[in-house]
């Protein structure tokens, strides 16, 4: 069982790794303040060749450049799953949880833990055997996405990537989707 400080440790220490992550991702497009003999003055970023349009929605995200659409799905599916975890491990530390919900609670730990590792072996076993640039594998518990970033796939490397699924995760539905790289 672990100490109240250790878990707390490791909280903060997976907060800062993605924090860290986060702005080393993020995009260099942002107001940036500087302090310069006790006064504060804001500057503006520019960005060369990207233009505007008055047509861009909010939850648009397609703005995003296709290197980072994936990263960015996984760093969305990453902070929900520490979410969860840190929910989950807060109930393991707590003095009125009993031992039923500690037990239950350490258990979907492993499984979120176990679910990460899966798509992240299936997502190598993709790349190596197919030899995509890039593969998103999610599973939501009844089904596995997977979205390869090609421009076309032949139903050959479909069956292909579907058999994978069901040899990591069993007989589970899998949905093949590809991202265009357009290059």
């Amino acid at each position: 069982m672990l100490k109240k400080q250790t878990v707390w440790l490791l909280t903060m220490l997976s907060l800062m790794i993605v924090l860290s992550v986060y702005y080393i991702i993020s995009p260099t497009s942002e107001d940036l303040a500087y302090l310069d003999d006790g006064q504060a003055t804001t500057e503006q970023t520019s960005t060369q060749g990207i233009e505007e349009s008055d047509e861009t929605e909010v939850n648009n995200i397609s703005n995003l450049g296709k290197d980072e659409l994936f990263t960015t799905i996984r760093m969305e599916i990453q902070d929900e799953r520490s979410m969860k975890k840190g929910r989950l491990t807060d109930i393991v530390a707590s003095a009125s949880a009993n031992t039923d919900e500690k037990e239950q609670a350490l258990r979907d730990i492993d499984v979120l833990d176990e679910l990460s590792t899966k798509e992240t072996i299936l997502e190598e076993q993709i790349i190596g055997a197919t030899g995509f640039q890039d593969v998103l594998v999610r599973s939501d518990g009844s089904k596995v996405h997977v979205h390869v970033k090609a421009d076309q796939l032949s139903e050959t490397e479909v069956v292909n990537i579907m058999q994978m699924v069901r040899d990591e995760f069993g007989e589970i539905t899998a949905e093949v989707n590809f991202q265009p790289t357009g290059e």
